[in-house]
């Protein structure tokens, strides 16, 4: 079996609300899969139904290759994934090790604690209660709580919310670790860098649709766009000299946009090169991922904020 999830033409409504409109896609095994999307998107609802804990209206969804909608199946696969919520839901006056050992007994092999207890950084932290922690130390327990049980399929919401710049790098790693070893990721986030960073492959929910899906390099056809080319206007160089005519001069600041970087680039280049010119801050960037994902979503966005006033 090479697929750890297969959803087709998913649908859940509720009243006067469809939630989620017909949507498909497949999760490679070992693959991070991030499914992304503003509040109200589909998003949670969808991974309900996939975790089981939602009746789906139609559609076919395949999760390890069992149906999470039959009963029959759940304790099999209970077994077998593991859930990161976004909020800590554990008994204050536990212990972090004893948090973890509970759980651990919930599943037939489960991760030794002590390595847990590494993998999220919680080495000096293993014998203090819950209540203790830190909101940063409680996200890394609540990633803890999911890998404990060393689950095939993991389901990540916003792994790293609260979390400073160095833990959310440590959470990064162990996130493509335990990817290497074979665990599938699901994941939700709002950090596209974070997505860009993790995700193999995404999908951009909007009104319940899938908007688009891809690779992160290839969503919304970003690898084909415009390209944007900068940098600093070298001294004693008038804008007439340059090799290419810009799109944009700010200051001393030239912009270029261009469909052909390749080409656009070894004019540039070749004319410094030959000319003994020097040329600073050049840089080249097409659309950033949170472009791409902005423009997708625009409409379910807009849509939202007119509700809420």
């Amino acid at each position: 079996m090479t697929l750890a999830l297969r959803v087709d033409n998913l649908r859940k409504s509720y009243p006067n609300i469809m939630a989620v409109d017909d949507i498909s896609f497949d999760v490679e095994r070992g693959e991070i899969f991030a499914l992304l999307g503003p509040n109200g998107a589909g998003k949670s609802t969808s991974i309900e139904v996939f975790e089981g804990f939602l009746p789906r209206d139609s559609g076919t969804v395949e999760v390890l290759g069992v149906d999470p909608g039959d009963r029959q199946h759940l304790p099999w696969l209970r077994e077998r994934i593991g859930v990161v919520l976004q909020e800590l839901a554990v008994e204050s006056f536990f212990t972090v090790r004893q948090v973890l050992e509970r759980n651990a007994g919930f599943y037939p092999h489960p991760r030794n604690i002590d390595e847990v207890i590494e993998m999220v950084g919680l080495t000096e932290k293993r014998d203090a209660k819950v209540k203790k922690l830190s909101g940063g130390q409680q996200r890394r327990l609540d990633i803890g709580l999911g890998i404990v049980g060393n689950p095939e399929l993991l389901f990540l919401d916003e792994p790293t919310t609260g979390l400073d710049p160095a833990a959310r790098r440590t959470t990064w790693d162990l996130i493509r670790l335990l990817s290497s070893q074979g665990t599938t990721v699901l994941m939700s986030s709002h950090y596209m860098d974070e997505v860009e960073a993790l995700a193999h492959r995404v999908a951009v929910l909007s009104h319940g649709r899938i908007a688009a899906q891809g690779s992160t390099a290839s969503l919304g056809g970003r690898d084909k766009g415009e390209a944007t080319i900068r940098f600093t206007l070298p001294p004693n160089v008038a804008v007439a000299d340059l090799p290419v005519t810009p799109s944009r001069v700010d200051g001393n600041v030239i912009e270029l946009r261009t469909a052909d970087d390749l080409t656009t680039l070894h004019r540039l280049i070749s004319w410094a090169i030959e000319g003994n010119v020097a040329i600073e801050g050049l840089t080249v960037a097409r659309e950033t991922l949170e472009d791409i994902y902005l423009a997708l979503t625009r409409d379910d966005r807009d849509g939202s904020e007119a509700r809420a006033r």
